[in-house]
């Protein structure tokens, strides 16, 4: 099956449509690895506010990173050296603590506010907040006579 699609022709005749090609191309590039860790949830806790909320058991907050790049939320974890106590030998490990880099797509009216780390719980507070200009807005409809006269004392 091919994994790669070609949205050349359709972004012939499209303008500011470039996001949505590079959302696409990344999409087809994920694995079903990349995207089983770490586990996490996006829920709307609200009209205009959202939350991540990512399980990252075994983590320590120095080691987890949050940068907001243009339209892009990027977390990241690099795990620190352990440093092997005298008589520890693990009999089974199965936390994974495994270097990760996971990115989410922001919508221009998206902002990051604010981030907690509790319990091996990364939550990642985000609000909508839309411009003024971008806000629905209702428009008068104005008498037609009116209108034409208005047009004829500009003339």
């Amino acid at each position: 099956m091919r994994s790669a699609f070609d949205f050349t022709p359709l972004l012939r005749s499209s303008i500011g449509f470039e996001n949505l090609s590079r959302l696409v191309d990344l999409a087809t590039r994920m694995t079903d690895a990349d995207a089983a860790f770490p586990p996490y949830n996006i829920e709307k806790v609200g009209e205009d506010r959202y939350r991540i909320t990512m399980a990252l058991a075994g983590f320590d907050r120095s080691e987890l990173d949050i940068t907001v790049q243009e339209n892009s939320l990027i977390v990241s974890g690099r795990a620190a050296e352990e440093t092997k106590t005298e008589g520890q030998t693990f009999l089974h490990r199965g936390i994974a603590k495994r270097a990760f880099e996971r990115r989410f797509q922001l919508a221009d009216v998206i902002k990051v506010t604010g981030a907690t780390f509790e319990n091996g719980l990364l939550n990642i507070e985000l609000v909508r907040e839309v411009p003024e200009h971008k806000k629905a807005r209702k428009v008068e409809i104005g008498n037609a006579t009116a209108a034409i006269e208005g047009e004829k004392a500009a003339a």
